[in-house]
Formats: structure tokens, sequence, C-alpha cells
């Protein structure tokens, strides 16, 4: 239950949407997002759990404004920017933002809510590919593309086991289970791995081969923008017609 003192805070600084939104994302960043519930969320605030329901309806839709938050902090560069170039600072961005926000990656892909915030984001980057030359499937394919790798890099970095601080002690714990003769490359790569930590190198790696392989994603599209076909006319319709969401459906 919130103490007397707490409370006495809470009346002094009214409750909101966005101050329980900034809570619950404080919340998560320090203790991971299954962390949180309401009653936990309300005793951080100070109050009890059923005054959060007359700003939030749910935890779900606690969740989904966590989304906001962390997708508004994505830099996307404005309409103009050459493609590459705004994909590339878009991506670097991204990765810096799920980094601070460990828990965010995997969360933004199970939560199917479409907020204004999330559809000006998607908006926006489609937006400077149709801008930068692609077509409408070849927009999408390059979005979800750029996408797959930054999630799937992302995912595998923040729940790497290594770093510079116990590199030694999970290399030994690996070599316990590995001999040279049966896992050559393994022990090989591992031991590139070390040297890059006794360096104090294991940070720059990530970003090097993060930006590495992101170059090579924009090759690969840059090579598909050049060899598609015609514009399609949807650039001209900014809606879909009638007879196409019929078919879709």
């Amino acid at each position: 239950m919130a103490t007397k003192k707490s409370r006495a805070r809470s009346r002094r600084r009214p409750l909101s949407r966005d101050r329980v939104l900034q809570a619950a994302l404080r919340l998560v960043d320090k203790a991971g997002v299954e962390s949180l519930t309401m009653r936990r969320l309300a005793r951080t605030l100070g109050v009890e759990a059923m005054s959060l329901y007359k700003h939030v309806a749910s935890k779900g839709e606690v969740l989904d404004g966590l989304i906001d938050l962390v997708v508004a902090e994505i830099d996307v560069p404005p309409l103009g920017t050459e493609w590459r170039h705004a994909m590339r600072a878009r991506a670097i961005s991204a990765r810096r933002v799920f980094l601070r926000h460990k828990w965010a990656a995997v969360l933004m892909e199970s939560r199917l809510a479409q907020s204004p915030v999330r559809l000006q984001y998607a908006n926006a980057v489609l937006g400077l590919l149709r801008q930068g030359g692609f077509t409408v499937p070849m927009a999408y394919r390059a979005f979800l593309l750029i996408d797959s790798y930054l999630y799937g890099f992302i995912i595998q970095e923040v729940n790497w086991r290594f770093d510079d601080s116990n590199i030694s002690q999970v290399a030994e714990e690996m070599s316990a289970h590995m001999s040279p003769a049966d896992y050559p490359h393994i022990v090989e790569t591992m031991g590139h791995v070390m040297t890059m930590s006794v360096e104090g190198k294991l940070g720059f790696v990530y970003d090097t081969e993060f930006t590495a392989g992101l170059e090579l994603v924009l090759d690969s599209l840059g090579r598909l923008r050049d060899t598609q076909g015609p514009q399609s006319s949807v650039l001209e319709s900014p809606t879909m017609s009638a007879d196409v969401v019929q078919r879709e459906n």
C-alpha cells in the first residue's frame, strides 16, 4: 500500500496519463517488462491501483503507451533526405533507442495496436523510400528487410552473454564443454572475441558489425531499386480504391 508520505506527494502532483507512462517506462527499464503490474506501478507513484484506471484502461494500454514513448525517441530524417542516408540514420537511431530500452524491440513487434505515433513513424519511413524512387512493393520490402535486420541484431545484442567485464568467465565456462579438435571454428572465433575484450573493444565491435551489416542491406536495396519496374500508380492515389480493399478482404 502507498505510504502517507507518498500519498501526500501524489496529491501535490496530480496524476496524468503521461505521468503514469513515464513511471512505467522507468520501472521496465530498471526491472524488465515482466516486472510491470498495475499494483506495482501504482506503488511507484504513491497511489492506489484503482487510481490508474482513470488514466489508462488496462495494462495493455500501458504497454502500448510505452511503445509510443520509445518510438517517439527514434529520429527519422525529414522528407527530402537522400533515401540511403535516411535509412542509415533511422536504423542507427533506432538501435541506440532499443539499447536504452532493452525490452522494447521484442515488445514492439508483439503489440498490434496502431497508434498515431506508430502510424506517423511508419508513414515517414515509407515516404522516404517512395521519395527515394522505390515502388510501393519495393518500399514495403525495403522497410521489412531493414527492420528484420535491425530487430534481429538488437535481440542478439541485448541477450548476448559477453561483455568486457565477464568475457573471461564465460569463455572459461564454454571451453569446459568444447575442445579445439571437436569445435575448431568456434574456438578460433572465441579467441577473436577474447582479443577484442582484452583490448576493451567489444562495444566497438558491436557498433562496427551493426554498421557493416546495415551497409550490406542498403547496398542490396540500392541494386533492387535500380532494377525495379515502373513506378506504381498508387503513388498518385493516397487512398486505396474500394474495389482493391474488397479484393484484399
